[in-house]
Formats: C-alpha cells, structure tokens, sequence
C-alpha cells in the first residue's frame, strides 16, 4: 500500500450537539482516509475548522481509534466558541497537548 500524505480524506459528523451551558460544540467524527495510514490531529483541525468556520486554535480532537485493517478513523472533537471558556472548561492536559499557555505551577502541584 502506497502512502501519500497529500491524499484526500473525508470527514463525516454524526451525535452533533451544541451545549451551551459549557460554550461549545461536540460532536464525533468519522475520518476516512483509505490511501493514508492515519491523519494527524493538527490536520483534522484545519480541515474541520475550515468547515465549521472557526479558528483551529478551538477546535480539539481526541480519542481517535483507527478501524482495524485501516482506512477509517472515528474520534470526537469539541469546538469552543472562545477562548475564555476553553481555558475554562477543558482539561489541563489537552491544553497542554495543544500549546496553550497553562500555569504550569498548578499542574505541578499535582505532583508535589
């Protein structure tokens, strides 16, 4: 099987919901990507935020799982409606994964 990172995916929602009492919208997402091993989740949040139109900076993919034998992808994604109720509402960690500037003093308490 030939991998071609420039190959074209298609994204389909299903379990659409806009919650309002936490800013958002969330949804699952199914990514079929049939010449491409897997498409990473910064490529996921440009193409969806070019469909929902919003900023990538809000949209947050997790919990991907690829369908065994390949091909297909199904995770979920939240879309915040700004930036004040992301850092609000999402975890720690997946604001980490997704470069936001976090206190990182109240991270590390955790540990301590």
């Amino acid at each position: 099987m030939q991998t071609d990172a420039s190959a074209p995916i298609t994204l389909r929602t299903r379990k659409f919901v806009t919650n309002r009492l936490l800013a958002r919208r969330q949804f699952v997402v199914d990514v079929l990507h049939p010449s491409r091993p897997n498409v990473s989740k910064a490529d996921l949040s440009e193409k969806i935020a070019a469909v929902y139109k919003t900023e990538k900076e809000r949209v947050v993919p997790f919990g991907f799982r690829t369908q065994f034998g390949g091909g297909k992808s199904s995770g979920f994604v939240l879309i915040y409606d700004d930036e004040a109720s992301q850092r609000k509402f999402e975890p720690k960690h997946r604001l980490i994964r997704v470069c936001k500037s976090v206190d990182m003093s109240i991270v590390l308490l955790r540990w301590l």
